[in-house]
């Protein structure tokens, strides 16, 4: 894609990231400028900035239904998953050295395994159905008194499909397995309550709800055995040791109060966007195939594979509209989704993927103009 003002950009990519919201940036600013203080430091300016992380682990809590007690700051999506899985594996008996996840883990989830598995340890991998979810009877077979962790993304980056994890959950804790879920892609989209899915660790990405990229959360159940990766003073209950990014946590707050505030009509709007694009592009392309949910998932999410091109070429040609392939931990490669491999599509339909992935400021005139450009650019490749 060439450069296309900002402003004239049609962003449909927010599951790779989202914008900063006006109101969180409004709110990290005095933090960057005026309340400096380290949140150790036993003065004025030190007292105001604890206060502020406080307030702003109260927001994170509420939106999740947990405590403020279980919720620990981290850098990201990243780090949270890290802790979560090699936390855990920190506390495990013996007897329990076996992990239980998917096959279409994002690759902050997959890697912390897979090092784990390098270590000893075993890793119980789930294929996906074609609609993208694990079967939950595949799932409570795989449990059993030997595993520690179960860690299943809540909803899955590139399709939207929403993985049964509060099925799981119930059954992994007769089990006495711990549960994590990388709800990265869920939390401002759908509704998220971490008692309802009876989940011991939770994962969060600030810039995934309109918070900065560089900050996130570890939501960790009241009595879970859990690890510190980083060993320091003792900020964060000493789960994550080090001087607190005031400013970045602050944005997360009020971001998670503005998601909390708007989810139940966002989530309609969105859904209502997603369909009208899809109607849109699949009235005009012949062959194009959806690999997201009719029903049920992200409200917000539409990959779908253009017929006899590849996808990473149509968007190049999509001057104006800003969408991906998949997941931006793997752009630039012109390489099947593993995602959609995994869920038995073909790499010749795979090649065509493209995600769509709405936002709290697209419009539907913006879904009008993408269809538009989307559907000339797919065009050109068979003029003559």
């Amino acid at each position: 894609m060439r450069d296309v003002e900002a402003s004239n950009l049609i962003y449909l990519d927010h599951n790779s990231t989202t914008p900063v919201a006006d109101e969180v940036l409004d709110a990290m600013l005095p933090f960057l400028k005026d309340f400096y203080g380290n949140p150790s430091s036993d003065h004025a300016l030190g007292h105001r900035s604890r206060q502020a992380i406080e307030n702003a682990r109260a927001n994170v809590a509420s939106l999740i239904g947990g405590g403020s007690e279980e919720i620990v700051f981290t850098s990201g999506g990243t780090e949270s998953n890290n802790l979560a899985i090699r936390g855990v594996a920190t506390r495990a008996t013996s007897s329990r050295r076996r992990i239980v996840t998917s096959t279409v883990e994002h690759p902050a989830t997959a890697a912390p395994c897979g090092l784990l598995e390098s270590e000893g340890w075993t890793v119980t991998r789930l294929e996906v159905s074609a609609a993208g979810i694990v079967d939950p009877e595949a799932l409570a077979d795989a449990l059993g008194e030997d595993v520690a962790l179960l860690t299943l993304m809540l909803a899955q980056n590139e399709t939207g499909s929403i993985m049964p994890v509060g099925q799981a959950a119930r059954k992994a804790r007769q089990l006495g397995v711990l549960t994590h879920t990388d709800a990265a892609q869920a939390i401002g989209k759908i509704q998220v309550d971490v008692d309802a899915l009876g989940v011991d660790l939770l994962s969060i990405a600030g810039h995934k709800v309109y918070a900065p990229k560089g900050v996130g959360a570890l939501y960790i159940r009241k009595g879970t055995a859990l690890g510190p990766l980083l060993l320091g003073a003792g900020q964060e209950g000493g789960m994550r040791p080090g001087t607190e990014n005031v400013a970045q946590i602050v944005g997360l707050g009020v971001a998670c109060l503005l998601v909390k505030d708007r989810l139940e009509g966002e989530e309609e709007r969105l859904r209502g966007l997603t369909d009208e694009l899809w109607r849109l592009l699949s009235q005009r392309v012949t062959g194009l195939i959806s690999h997201s949910p009719k029903c049920g998932g992200l409200p917000n999410t539409l990959m779908v594979s253009f017929p006899s091109i590849s996808g990473r070429e149509l968007l190049a040609k999509a001057d104006g509209v800003a969408a991906s392939t998949g997941s931006a931990c793997h752009a630039g490669l012109d390489v099947p989704s593993a995602t959609l491999l995994s869920m038995g599509v073909p790499p010749s339909i795979a090649q065509g993927a493209v995600r769509f992935s709405l936002g709290r400021f697209t419009t539907s005139n913006d879904i009008a103009r993408a269809a538009e450009i989307i559907v000339g650019a797919y065009r050109s490749f068979y003029e003559k």
